[in-house]
């Protein structure tokens, strides 16, 4: 099986538009060693001829230009792309679902509140119906599984023309975006990670951009996983507050941060010897500059950051 991080960085990319942080400075003066990074999503295959991309998001066209595995290459108009999945229902994840809409009708695989906040909230499935059309499958998710003590196992599936691989999603504990109509009413299903397995080799990849609290059947998910690919969005829980961006801590926004006691980095440290990525980093944090301190400390952990291209074969 082979994971292709299309983009790493957070909302927004780095460097962002509109900020001036040291990092997004540095990186467009080259006083930072850092790279730039679209916004963040992944495209997973077992064969490298159909792939499932895993949220769209609004770099995706300059992805797949990026990416030969994703372009037409069978008939004069086709993709690589044989579904798209979603995690949630964020701007960042799903606003390049536009980028797609010539051709057929897109499968497209999500939460029935996911599905619902597309409808209402951020309303691209009535658009798109004026183009291509959308083929829904709906994921199905349980708060727990058989690793947490459930009786019964968390429901998996395959997409079909893309053989060989398994996904089983989890839900996650955090909040819909702010435009949906249940923002202050969470449900099951606003937010997942995804346990991705090769059926040949048993190997597997547990992949969460946002990662705002470990409940035990996460924690067992990723105790399980040959790989993890998870939320790397921000260093300090205060991060955004310190330098004056924003009122809201990291968890505020649903991310874990990589520092501190029930950091991250504790957390990964906790769950033994295995492939730790990060992924959807924030432009503000250390971590993008190689030479930092905060990167030395990753490193030291053996825990890798995530950058566009990069290839993950499990």
């Amino acid at each position: 099986m082979k994971i292709i991080v299309l983009g790493s960085a957070a909302g927004g990319g780095f460097p962002q538009w509109n900020c001036n942080c040291r990092n997004c400075a540095g990186v467009r003066n080259g006083t930072v060693n850092a790279t730039s990074r679209t916004q963040s999503s992944i495209a997973v295959s077992a064969d490298g001829v159909r792939w499932v991309l895993i949220n769209a998001s609004p770099d995706i066209l300059a992805q797949i230009r990026a990416t030969p595995a994703l372009q037409p290459a069978r008939a004069g108009r086709d993709s690589g792309i044989a579904a798209v999945m979603l995690m949630d229902a964020q701007v960042d994840h799903v606003t390049g679902l536009l980028m797609l809409r010539e051709g057929k009708p897109l499968p497209l695989y999500c939460t029935a509140s996911v599905w619902g906040d597309l409808n209402s909230g951020l309303p691209l499935v009535p658009v798109l119906s004026h183009y291509c059309g959308v083929l829904w499958y709906e994921l199905t998710v349980a708060a727990t599984g058989t690793s947490a003590g459930a009786d019964v196992p968390p429901p998996s599936l395959q997409v079909p023309g893309v053989e060989g691989i398994r996904f089983t999603p989890l839900a996650l504990s955090s909040k819909a975006p702010p435009y949906s109509p249940h923002r202050e009413r969470p449900e099951i299903g606003d937010n997942i990670g995804l346990l991705i397995e090769d059926t040949a080799s048993g190997k597997s990849v547990f992949y969460a951009p946002g990662l705002g609290a470990i409940d035990p059947h996460i924690e067992a998910a990723m105790r399980k996983a040959d790989c993890v690919l998870v939320d790397g969005t921000f260093w300090r829980a205060d991060e955004m507050i310190e330098l004056g961006f924003s009122a809201k801590s990291a968890a505020d926004m649903g991310h874990l941060p990589q520092s501190g006691e029930t950091g991250m980095i504790a957390l990964l440290d906790r769950i033994g010897a295995r492939r730790k990525v990060l992924i959807h980093i924030n432009n503000t944090n250390p971590i993008l500059d190689e030479d930092s301190e905060q990167r030395a400390i990753l490193a030291r952990h053996e825990i890798e950051v995530a950058f566009d291209g990069m290839e993950i074969c499990v």
